[in-house]
């Protein structure tokens, strides 16, 4: 039986590490590659083929909760589980919007990173126990009401949109994108008036209230 084949997600090299240290002491995982952010996660992914993609919420560039929702949309027999520091339902209930199977909090002992692991790698979902029980159900109910906030944003917008909120310059978005200044002023005209926002604020404000941004 060939090996569980994993991906790190995390913008700090020290929580990687020790991820790494503990994963690799479960039988039957290697964890095969790293990523700093979530555009390197999309890349690696593609490259590497994991069987599961741990992933933290807060990374520059693309931020987890939207990387998952494209890895699992390019690539569906990926299974990923947030680590995260965040225990509120809200968080808990974009994961798995988003794609998510498990959601796991940072601060968990070794042994439960485990346990998940092996609950997802059953094909099940996981949730850290500290978080609260009604999740599921929330998520339950709300997946059945008609909720289509930025679901008219195409994920070229949604990624100009996290930038823009996150303080880059034009020329820095644009090169982080290899994109033109001209393309990303016209995502930005673009994204104000679909959005029906006058100013920069207006948009950090819709940012945060699609998950695009952390605060």
């Amino acid at each position: 039986m060939s090996a569980t084949r994993v991906l790190l997600a995390d913008d700090h090299a020290l929580v990687r590490a020790g991820l790494g240290k503990l994963l690799e002491t479960m039988p039957g995982i290697t964890v095969v590659g790293e990523a700093g952010d979530g555009l390197a996660v999309l890349a690696l992914a593609e490259e590497l083929k994991p069987h599961l993609v741990l992933m933290d919420i807060a990374m520059p560039g693309l931020n987890g909760l939207e990387a998952t929702a494209r890895l699992v949309k390019s690539m569906p027999d990926i299974r990923v589980m947030i680590l995260s520091m965040h225990q509120s339902e809200e968080y808990v209930r974009r994961a798995l919007r988003h794609g998510a199977v498990a959601y796991l909090l940072k601060d968990a002992a070794p042994m439960e990173l485990e346990l998940a692991v092996t609950a997802v790698l059953r094909g099940e979902t996981y949730l850290s126990p500290t978080v609260s029980k009604g999740v599921l159900a929330d998520y339950v109910h709300r997946l059945r009401e008609d909720d289509q906030t930025g679901e008219q944003l195409s994920p070229r917008q949604r990624e100009v949109l996290q930038l823009i909120a996150e303080g880059l310059s034009t020329k820095e978005i644009a090169r982080r994108l290899d994109l033109s200044i001209k393309t990303i002023e016209t995502h930005r005209t673009g994204l104000m008036r679909q959005l029906d926002v006058h100013e920069v604020t207006g948009l950090v404000r819709y940012a945060l209230k699609l998950g695009l941004l952390t605060i």
